[in-house]
């Protein structure tokens, strides 16, 4: 399917506020570009020490929210994507997954990081676990998976999720190779010596340069600190690599469009059609007219809407008072 260059402009407008992720495209051929072969079956035998029967009483707490007119929400999942090379690590978990909010009236944005240790009921089966599974439960639907998660957010957020994007590690780790690598400010030394093996990572304090390779350790880093710090470091990445491309002028240079579009397409799927691209246009142009300064970011973490506790010996996060109602008051307030 040809893409002209606006097309490819604004698809690539939209992937700078969103890790290079949220992406505007067609169902076909970009919905199946990710080779996912998801085992669900198998990914439900390795956690039933986690799993319980959900409770009657509690699907009253997952009513999915009407439509609304005047603001647009996108899903963002992030998955490693290297299931040939570690079926067993969980290749289907979401690493990242965040919320971008825009209220299309005052092109007000939000960006929120959800937990991925948050313990909720999964799609399509009354059956809970971490929402960072809810995406390799219901890949096997004739949905993609997409729709699914979009449902259960929707529920827990109190919003309503209109588009979703899904991509894997490549698509951030080239992108950051293609503008020449961000540039990062450290308060304190970074240090990961427990996740990538015999290697130890390391940033010292002060102006850090990062290729794609070094963005992706920083940026998914989780052992040495926490999942809430290392959905801050995301969130810096994303405005990092918004602030670089944009100080390249890549938005107005057909031959660097081109060639950013190319090397995504192959890492992303979306369930965005083409008829949004009118609406997406619009709302993406504003966008890039805003600097990372005037977009609210937030991360949900045991400092505000939920607490940490064991189910069967496992580390989970449960929301505060047992209601989402606190998690979907945040939601409303962001962009007003």
């Amino acid at each position: 399917m040809y893409i002209s260059y606006k097309g490819k402009q604004i698809i690539i407008i939209i992937a700078l506020i969103a890790i290079g992720v949220v992406i505007v495209g067609f169902t076909k051929p970009w919905q199946r570009s990710i080779n996912v072969k998801p085992g669900v079956s198998d990914l439900l035998d390795q956690r039933k020490h986690i799993v319980g029967i959900l409770p009657l009483l509690e699907k009253k707490k997952y009513i999915t929210p009407k439509k609304e007119k005047d603001r647009l929400d996108i899903l963002i999942l992030g998955i490693r994507g290297d299931e040939q090379e570690e079926p067993e690590a969980g290749a289907y978990l979401t690493d990242t997954i965040m919320v971008l909010s825009i209220d299309k009236k005052t092109n007000k944005i939000g960006l929120i990081s959800l937990p991925r240790d948050l313990y909720i009921k999964m799609p399509y089966i009354d059956k809970k676990d971490k929402i960072n599974a809810a995406y390799a439960y219901s890949a096997g639907s004739k949905d993609s998976g997409l729709a699914g998660v979009k449902t259960l957010v929707s529920q827990i957020t109190g919003t309503y999720i209109d588009h979703a994007v899904l991509f894997n590690f490549e698509a951030f780790r080239g992108l950051v190779d293609t503008v020449g690598g961000v540039d990062i400010s450290l308060r304190v030394p970074f240090e990961e010596g427990l996740q990538w093996g015999s290697s130890s990572f390391y940033l010292p304090a002060g102006e850090n340069h990062l290729d794609g390779e070094a963005a992706l350790y920083y940026a998914r880093s989780r052992f040495s600190t926490s999942d809430f710090d290392r959905s801050r470091r995301q969130q810096e990445i994303i405005f990092a690599l918004k602030d670089k491309m944009v100080s390249l002028g890549f938005l107005i240079n057909p031959i660097k469009i081109n060639n950013m579009f190319d090397m995504i397409k192959q890492h992303i799927r979306t369930d965005i059609q083409v008829w949004d691209i009118k609406n997406l246009i619009e709302i993406a142009s504003a966008i890039n007219k805003v600097g990372s300064g005037n977009i609210s970011t937030y991360v949900i973490n045991t400092d505000n809407l939920v607490y940490d506790t064991k189910r069967n010996g496992i580390y989970i996060l449960v929301p505060n008072e047992n209601s989402f109602e606190g998690i979907k008051r945040m939601f409303k307030t962001i962009i007003q």
